[in-house]
């Protein structure tokens, strides 16, 4: 019998070993061959994190780089979806011209290091253009300064044109000086991959919230913020506040926060120099645990405890320090301590970025609840109300934690994968859960799934609807009670287990039943799984045609008659279920290739309007918008009635 011991045995391997083995790989070349660790992973586009989106990032920083260092008041960008190709101009000082061609094609290059140049930038590693040009098929830098301009062009990071510095024969304006990038992912890479518009949208106004009097243009549209954060939190909160939005800007700090009433933890868009940090870092935590105090102490209740003091927080934070030190080149969690970097002699007089954070929240939001009596009345009371929440709910969420240990120990509903999101593990991006209904749906991609990377939970019918139930009614629900359990979004999606939430159920009525209802619980109990862009639905093919020599899978009616025109002879399969796709054909549906739509929130989104207009109990009103907007569906095409 195998034994666990087995697996670190030395392994029998008849490659030899010798001066052959070692390999001497070009900047390029080691990007090109592993891309995870300057861009986190790959992708199809599919979801916010995907490789393509980074690509844009990282030539967007060293725009908002000059910007922050008073150089360039606009950025200009365009993207063309046929053609999946993106511009990126700045108005900044231009990359100097005799070492552009190096500066964007062999790493620990550029300017970033030098911190009197750049004293609070995101990019210091010299890693981002680089990544861009080694990762496109085709990338085109020009830069213009001083009256002249160079041009190059490469394809997959090799060289292939180079204009040389010549004369810019344009006036002497603003205008007349930048960087502009342009660059086509390379689908060798990326697949067969899609830029998705709101993505892309979502992270030019986070650059504009984070740098007040930027005129960023995306294809054609002005995007601008006079407010910073206080805008960002205001077109962004779900619900109305419980008081006004309070908004503190010290030097390197800006934050802006409130309380809304249905959120189950505190939820924050935080950011360090511009970069977003979705996974917080050292700069979230010293304000969470600095809030806190600074209430506790405002109403001197040392019984309160912090998880009723933040409960239903929303808050937008930046901050902005020299040389950051993040946990991975994504740069999405901050690892620094401290506001400066240690001195070359290794000893730091640079003050703690929590003592930081305190003593600006002691005097701001201290002074403020003095000032607004209402304010503060109405935080007091959200607290108490948070309290005796918990209390009421302790002893039924206790049971509830016993009965889904108990049952997790031979829980037959979720086959867990070994690599989660919450780890450090290289492979986090890829954790998946699949949910899907039934067993046969279950076995089938059971059978067919990465071990490593993607896990199954398995519905038992359809769950309960959830929109008029509360916080009580999910514990007592032994099904949603195992499946957030599964998830560990109880206290909040800081300990999420699985980086990607897929919704896996049949194409049929049945199916999208479940999958609104699915969507129902989340967005009720935990929308922030859904806003922080977790959820998506597994699309699986509906057709299989095929003859002896060639199969088509297809996702659409669209498709189908595509089909049939490239095959002779053909023979159609109707996939009513998943339990009927075999799990050998299941592997092309779930692997690094497979369609997932994103459940996207868009900012104007009324979450609570929508459930309980399509989820509520208003049968008759729902009844008639189905009729008006009813679609039929016949053998070679879709009628709009």
């Amino acid at each position: 019998m195998a034994t666990e011991d087995d697996n670190i045995l030395p392994q029998n391997n008849s490659a030899e070993y010798n001066d052959e083995s070692i390999i001497h790989l070009e900047d390029m070349e080691h990007i090109r061959l592993r891309p995870g660790m300057y861009i986190g992973k790959l992708g199809d586009g599919s979801s916010h994190d995907d490789g393509i989106y980074v690509l844009i990032k990282e030539v967007i920083d060293n725009a908002i780089d000059e910007f922050t260092s008073g150089f360039g008041k606009r950025i200009d960008m365009t993207i063309n979806f046929a053609e999946r190709k993106v511009s990126i101009r700045d108005y900044g000082r231009g990359i100097p011209l005799r070492m552009m061609v190096e500066a964007v094609s062999k790493l620990n290059t550029g300017a970033k290091y030098d911190s009197k140049v750049f004293q609070k930038s995101v990019g210091l590693n010299g890693v981002g253009t680089k990544a861009v040009n080694a990762l496109s098929s085709w990338f085109k830098v020009q830069s213009f300064r001083e009256g002249k301009t160079r041009v190059a062009e490469f394809a997959e990071g090799e060289l292939v044109s180079d204009s040389g510095i010549i004369d810019f024969p344009q006036p002497d304006t603003p205008e007349s000086t930048g960087t502009l990038v342009e660059f086509v992912p390379d689908p060798k890479l990326f697949g067969n991959y899609h830029f998705i518009s709101e993505y892309v949208e979502r992270r030019v106004w986070n650059y504009c919230y984070l740098n007040r009097g930027l005129s960023f243009y995306y294809n054609g549209k002005r995007y601008y913020s006079k407010n910073g954060l206080l805008d960002l939190l205001e077109n962004n909160m779900e619900g109305e506040p419980l008081y006004p939005i309070i908004h503190i800007k010290d030097e390197d700090f800006e934050a802006a926060f409130t309380h809304v009433n249905g959120q189950n933890s505190d939820y924050y868009y935080s950011f360090v120099n511009g970069q977003h940090t979705t996974e917080g870092g050292t700069h979230q935590s010293a304000f969470r645990e600095g809030y806190a105090r600074v209430v506790k102490d405002f109403y001197n209740k040392k019984e309160f405890v912090p998880e009723d003091i933040r409960q239903g927080l929303v808050c937008a934070l930046c901050v902005r320090i020299q040389e950051p030190v993040f946990e991975a080149q994504t740069k999405t969690k901050l690892g620094s301590t401290h506001l400066a970097p240690n001195n070359k002699d290794g000893s730091n007089d640079s003050p703690f970025l929590k003592t930081y954070v305190l003593d600006i929240l002691k005097r701001h939001l201290d002074n403020y609840l003095h000032m607004h009596s209402d304010t503060a009345e109405a935080l007091l009371e959200k607290i108490q109300r948070n309290e005796k929440e918990r209390k009421d709910i302790a002893g039924i969420k206790k049971i509830a934690k016993e009965s889904s240990r108990k049952a997790s120990l031979n829980n037959s509903k979720l086959r867990d994968c070994h690599v989660h999101y919450n780890t450090n593990h290289e492979r986090r991006l890829e954790s998946t859960i699949f949910i899907t209904e039934g067993l046969s749906a279950s076995g089938s991609i059971t059978k067919s799934r990465d071990v490593d990377t993607q896990a199954v939970f398995s519905l038992r019918g359809k769950p309960l609807n959830s929109v008029n139930l509360g916080k009580v009614d999910v514990y007592k629900n032994e099904e949603f009670n195992l499946l957030h359990n599964a998830l560990d979004i109880d206290d909040g999606i800081e300990n999420l287990r699985y980086n990607n939430v897929v919704i896996a159920t049949d194409a049929d009525v049945d199916g999208m039943h479940i999958r609104l209802l699915l969507l129902t619980f989340f967005l009720k109990f935990y929308p922030e799984l859904v806003r922080t862009g977790h959820v998506y639905i597994l699309q699986t093919p509906l057709f299989r045609v095929r003859n002896k020599q060639k199969t088509i899978y297809c996702y659409s009616d669209e498709e189908r008659i595509e089909a049939l025109n490239a095959i002779s002879n053909p023979e159609i399969t109707r996939f009513k279920g998943l339990g009927e796709i075999s799990p050998d054909e299941f592997k092309g549906f779930i692997n690094q290739d497979m369609r997932l739509d994103p459940v996207i929130l868009h900012k104007d989104f009324d979450t609570k309007s929508v459930l309980l207009f399509y989820m509520g109990k208003n049968s008759i009103e729902r009844r008639q918008f189905i009729m008006q907007n009813l679609r039929v569906e016949d053998d070679e095409s879709i009628v709009v009635a």
